[in-house]
């Protein structure tokens, strides 16, 4: 466990679908700046623990603080406003407007100007929208994506597409980023291209909290993996570790995989 100050604790943790079980007595901590990747099988919990993290599924027992405030009960916007932001498993990017617009539209919700100032047309408005497409530029830049701005989100390569996701969810200025599924569907070199970017946020001071299924890309970006198995946390420790678990091994990475990596 780093020495960091707990950023978020989800203590108890229990999410039911009817009489489904879908999470059962997750107990986990993610320290400011720590990269934690949440690995399993399919069915084992891992987006069913982000739904209720970020407000999207109840908790039917135990509790979520995030920097000392309780989540259960908050909405998603509300728990978004508080630094926690996401992204889903599959692309939820506006494809057919351009990639600036975008990244402006998610900018727009932060904007501080009132609905009569916009219909007053105020020169307060004009600035904040100079202030606002500038910060766009950045992120764009950040993610490497700036070449791109003026093209159609949908005419993006898969892997930029999902990096531009990424950048709508930077511009919601989040301290905690979940991350679901964030390399699936791209090729080896745009996810080594992602492993770089994602290497630079955490040097912007966020966390990160992801559900991963590549496993190289687990093992090479996390301080911690923590491995679900049927709604429950069958192990939590440093990737080396993790990768030797034989709990680990039976439930999820097999045999091969140990061969391979140990």
């Amino acid at each position: 466990m780093s020495a960091a100050p707990i950023a978020l604790r989800v203590q108890g943790l229990s999410v039911r679908f009817g009489g489904l079980v879908a999470i059962e007595d997750m107990t986990l901590d993610v320290c400011e700046g720590e990269v934690v990747s949440l690995i399993g099988p399919n069915g084992a919990g891992k987006t069913s623990a982000f739904n209720a993290i970020t407000g999207y599924l109840p908790a039917a027992r135990g509790e979520i603080v995030y920097r000392g405030r309780r989540l259960n009960g908050l909405k998603p916007n509300r728990i978004a406003q508080l630094g926690i932001v996401r992204t889903f498993q599959k692309t939820s990017v506006f494809g057919g407007r351009s990639v600036l617009q975008n990244i402006l539209m998610g900018l727009h919700l932060r904007s501080r100007q009132r609905m009569f100032a916009i219909m007053l047309a105020l020169p307060s408005v004009a600035r904040d929208e100079r202030a606002l497409e500038s910060e766009a530029q950045r992120i764009l830049d950040f993610v490497g994506l700036a070449a791109r701005a003026a093209e159609l989100a949908a005419a993006l390569p898969y892997g930029e597409q999902r990096l531009l996701e990424i950048a709508i969810a930077l511009a919601a200025k989040p301290t905690l980023l979940l991350l679901d599924e964030p390399v699936s569907g791209m090729n080896p070199a745009e996810t080594a291209m992602f492993m770089r970017k994602l290497a630079q946020i955490r040097a912007l001071g966020i966390t990160v909290l992801l559900v991963e299924h590549d496993m190289k890309m687990v093992m090479g970006v996390s301080d911690r993996v923590v491995c679900l198995n049927q709604g429950k946390i069958i192990a939590d420790g440093p990737p080396e570790g993790i990768q030797r678990n034989p709990d680990v091994i039976r439930a999820y990475l097999g045999e091969r995989y140990a061969r391979a990596h140990g």
